[in-house]
């Protein structure tokens, strides 16, 4: 069983050297693909030393110039694709995510087509969060969940692991969206194609150094994009067949 964790990076120096050696401690299964963006502070490099150091567990994608968080990580679900991962896992390089909860994503996939690692269910939270930015995300998830009737509490997610089957079967080219909307859009894609989805109480906690990439135009991007889908069908005309949620 094998897994790869992808982490998009732009300007991550200071985090990756730490974060890559605590997500291979969680166990052999987990491999890492750093999707770089060109980063001008030399995170590239960085990774390619991390892939020399750990030869067959840390891979590269470099890609010529910073083109936004979704078609980073549907560059990195496309390489997994042409490769024998049975799990694939979306990952902050900042710590914003804690590694050592990957096995219990990985556990809960097992029982689930998809499984999010959630700050808003029972169990889950934020740490050194502004009241501001807690408004933002729950306000974006109830907004989305209004909108589009889908029962997830945190659709802004961006920690969790698919099937390999999953991603095989959505049409990756019909996912547009490029910032805080892709993970609203690659949640309902999921949902609309009946997928069973579960979610995972965890901490959120703000990141360690390095700056954060929300701005009020990737949150006004979201807001838009899930206005226009309820008016005009889903991503890639996806058809509903059904959902099962898990918990």
């Amino acid at each position: 069983m094998t897994c790869l964790v992808i982490i998009p990076t732009y300007n991550e120096r200071e985090n990756l050297p730490a974060i890559v050696p605590r997500i291979l401690e969680q166990g052999p299964q987990f491999q890492v693909l750093v999707v770089d963006d060109n980063s001008p502070d030399g995170t590239g490099a960085v990774a390619e030393a991390l892939a020399a150091q750990y030869p067959g567990r840390v891979h590269v994608l470099h890609r010529a110039g910073k083109r936004g968080l979704g078609t980073a990580y549907i560059e990195g679900f496309k390489w997994a694709l042409q490769r024998s991962y049975a799990f694939i896992f979306e990952m902050d390089a900042d710590f914003s995510h804690d590694p050592r909860d990957l096995p219990r994503l990985l556990e809960a996939v097992q029982h689930a087509d998809v499984a999010i690692g959630s700050r808003w269910v029972a169990g889950g939270g934020t740490r050194n969060w502004s009241l501001l930015r807690r408004l933002i995300s729950r306000g974006g998830s109830l907004y989305t969940q209004l909108v589009l009737g889908v029962p997830l509490r945190d659709l802004t997610a961006g920690f969790k692991a698919f099937r390999r089957e999953v991603l095989e079967q959505l049409d990756l080219d019909a996912i547009r969206s490029n910032g805080y909307a892709f993970q609203v859009e690659m949640h309902y894609a999921c949902y609309r194609q009946g997928f069973r989805i579960v979610e995972v109480p965890i901490l959120f906690e703000d990141r360690r150094v390095g700056q954060s990439k929300m701005s009020l135009g990737i949150v006004l991007e979201a807001m838009l994009r899930v206005a226009k889908w309820r008016l005009f069908g889903p991503p890639g005309g996806a058809g509903r067949r059904g959902y099962s949620r898990l918990l």
